[in-house]
């Protein structure tokens, strides 16, 4: 497995609200993007990333047997990160309000050829398979909730103020609901998890192209930043890029 991550506050934003946490070790991988004001969002982004690190650190991955079990180690591992949200905000009034998307994925090592992703809101996980770009995560927003409905297209729906009002998020409600994936893999593979801030400035060809170099992790994730800052870096850049190695397959 090679690994790579680069985040940057963009060139429109004061302060980074994006966190992310690498797990290599666990093989667990979290990026997430604060919301609220005061500066609550850098707030709830961080505790969701360490809250989830030492869940993990208290609860070894390394006894999970099936898929089953991973997708609910990971749901406990959410409402656990949401509970300590919760906490936070209610300790402090300023506080009130705060709320984060989280994309976390994890590579169990050499078992199972799959990658599982669980995510809420509309930070994304994509996978990229020769020249083929697969979004794995659903955006938690108004628009998609639109798009799905055959409301309005895709296309509509990057154009519209509203896209990214999030109806999901870690710390906004008691109970959270996330979305569990399992993605089969092959060597070659890249897993790019993100921030909006990438993949609303990047294009889908931006993107692959930038994926595709025979460059490292760490290369590539700090041209995707550059890249989504030249195009406008609106909001705060996050990126962890995991390429899939012939150790990571079980035969």
């Amino acid at each position: 497995m090679e690994v790579g991550f680069k985040t940057d506050k963009g060139i429109r934003r004061s302060n980074n609200e994006d966190a992310f946490f690498v797990m290599k070790k666990d093989r667990v991988f979290i990026v997430a993007d604060g919301v609220g004001g005061n500066r609550s969002g850098e707030i709830a982004s961080r505790t969701t990333v360490n809250g989830m690190a030492s869940f993990v650190e208290e609860h070894p991955v390394e006894a999970l047997k099936t898929e089953d079990e991973i997708r609910d180690y990971f749901l406990d591992c959410i409402s656990d990160a949401n509970r300590r949200v919760r906490d936070v905000a209610r300790w402090h009034k300023r506080n009130r309000g705060m709320a984060t998307t989280v994309v976390a994925a994890f590579v169990p090592y050499n078992r199972d050829n799959a990658i599982y992703i669980v995510n809420v809101g509309d930070s994304r996980a994509y996978i990229l398979r020769d020249d083929n770009l697969e979004q794995i995560t659903e955006d938690h927003t108004y628009v998609n909730t639109l798009v799905k409905a055959g409301i309005i297209t895709k296309a509509e729906a990057m154009e519209r103020e509203d896209k990214n009002m999030i109806t999901r998020a870690i710390g906004a409600d008691d109970v959270v609901e996330a979305d569990f994936f399992t993605v089969n893999i092959k060597k070659g593979d890249i897993i790019l998890i993100c921030t909006d801030g990438l993949y609303s400035e990047v294009t889908e060809p931006e993107l692959i192209a930038h994926l595709k170099k025979d460059e490292s992790m760490s290369d590539i994730c700090g041209e995707l930043v550059e890249t989504a800052n030249l195009n406008g870096g609106s909001d705060n850049i996050t990126a962890i890029c995991i390429r899939i190695t012939e150790e990571d397959i079980h035969e």
